[in-house]
Formats: C-alpha cells, structure tokens, sequence
C-alpha cells in the first residue's frame, strides 16, 4: 500500500472567512502543506486579514486576501476572477463563512431581514462560491470543495431556526452537488464541528474563553471532555482536500467530541 501524500505543493486553496479562527487556521495549515492560499473576508479594517497573508508568505507561499461579501455574486465572481488571475487555477475551494448570534428567538417572533440575511451568508455564499470556483475546476476536471456546516444541522436549538436549516441546507447542497460535479472529478464534501475555540462561537454562548471555569463548564458537556481548538478542524478539512480521502464525496463528517453521539 502507497501512503496517501499530504502535500499540497502546486495546489491553490482558496478559504473564505480566512481572516480568523477556523479559516485562519486552515490557510496557515494549506500554506504549511505546500499551497499557495488565497483568502477573503468582509471585515478587513482591523488588519487581521491582512496579517494572514504575511503570515502565509512568511511560510514560503504565495497569498491573495481580498474584501468580499460571499453572499453577493458580483464580489465572489470578482474574487475568484482575481485568484486566477494570480494564480492561475484553482485546485481546493472551503466555503467556511458562517454567521450566527444576536436577533434570534421563536420563528414567529424573528424578522424577515435576520432570515434573510442568516440564509443569505450560511447558504446562498455556498453556492455563490461553489458555482464561481467549480467552473474553474471544471474545466481542469479535478477539485476538491468542503463546506463548513454545524451540528445544528442535526440538532435542533429552540431560537435558532434560521441557522439551523441553513446549516441543515449545506448539507443537503454538499450532497447533491456531489453528484453533480463527480464526472469533472471534483469531490465535495462538508464538515459539522460541535463548540469550537474561536471569536466566532464567543457571541454565540456568551463565553469568555479567558475564564477557566466556563471553559470547562462547557467541556464538561462534551464526551470528549475538551472543547476543539481550530487546528484540529483544519486538520480534517487537510484530510478531505487530500489523496487520502479520494473515494470520499457527499460525505458531512461530525468533528464534535462526541456530542452527537
């Protein structure tokens, strides 16, 4: 047996919301493999983004980050063009913008607006992005695309409505754009972390992650007993953009300590 390479030399990852947490660490963790990285985020004046990007080059990589909007067609068109532009291709798409917190509650207390905007930015930015990067892969025949979803795609949270079935959507869209794209070679597939260490999830549970006893308050309700750190979701996503898991497409793995199970 010929153990699968994790190399990612050659390849261009492209991973929107780069700027922190998970998509942070999953550029640094590309850049680290080989990869020359491109990144977007919506937020961009606090420089964090921008400190990505050197950090990538700092590991020997060439980097793009670019403001976008990934629930506006013209900016992920205009993104993706300037990726090839720089690049030449694009070989791994991970569609890891998400959003959640305030304005929640019963469904019919929640206005038209939040709705929209939940469904706009954890779904409709799946498909903006994997339409625009899937032609590109298309027409190489090859690509690997991993979308982020949740475990509230399996779990229902009263108040949470709106980000539940947008997160139960991406699944579904993983699925049957796993079909789709199979005869150009492109694999797609999801993820579905549990809490996860990062600014993200701190509006969400109202967490200071700088407080031990709500660190493990929290950790005490995983079967893992531990809460995940953003390196260990990017080393799944690494895996489902590998040689590794080459027969595997449509797939929405749980990353959750056990909390599904």
């Amino acid at each position: 047996m010929t153990i699968p390479s994790f190399s990612f030399k050659g390849k261009v990852a492209v991973v929107t919301g780069g700027r922190t947490g998970v998509g942070r660490a999953t550029a640094l963790a590309f850049a680290e493999a080989g990869a020359d990285v491109a990144i977007c985020d919506l937020k961009v004046d606090d420089g964090q983004l921008a400190a990505v990007a050197e950090e990538i080059k700092k590991l020997g990589r060439r980097s793009l980050a670019v403001q976008t909007d990934v629930s506006q067609k013209a900016q992920v068109d205009s993104f993706v063009k300037k990726v090839v532009d720089e690049f030449g291709t694009i070989d791994i798409l991970v569609n890891n913008v998400g959003i959640a917190g305030s304005g929640g509650g019963p469904i019919i207390e929640i206005s038209e607006d939040y709705w929209d905007h939940m469904i706009s930015v954890n779904l409709k930015s799946h498909y903006l992005c994997t339409q625009a990067a899937g032609k590109v892969m298309a027409e190489r025949k090859q690509g690997s695309i991993i979308g982020l979803t949740s475990q509230a795609a399996f779990k229902s949270f009263p108040g949470g409505a709106a980000y539940s079935i947008a997160k139960a959507g991406v699944v579904m869209f993983t699925r049957v754009v796993a079909r789709e794209l199979a005869p150009y070679n492109i694999r797609v597939n999801a993820i579905a972390p549990s809490v996860i260490k990062t600014e993200f999830m701190s509006p969400i549970m109202s967490i200071d992650w700088e407080d031990p006893q709500v660190l493990q308050q929290i950790s005490a309700t995983l079967p893992i007993a531990r809460v995940a750190e953003p390196s260990e979701i990017a080393s799944v996503i690494l895996f489902l953009a590998s040689d590794a898991s080459s027969y595997i497409t449509g797939a929405t793995i749980l990353v959750d300590g056990g909390a599904l199970a």
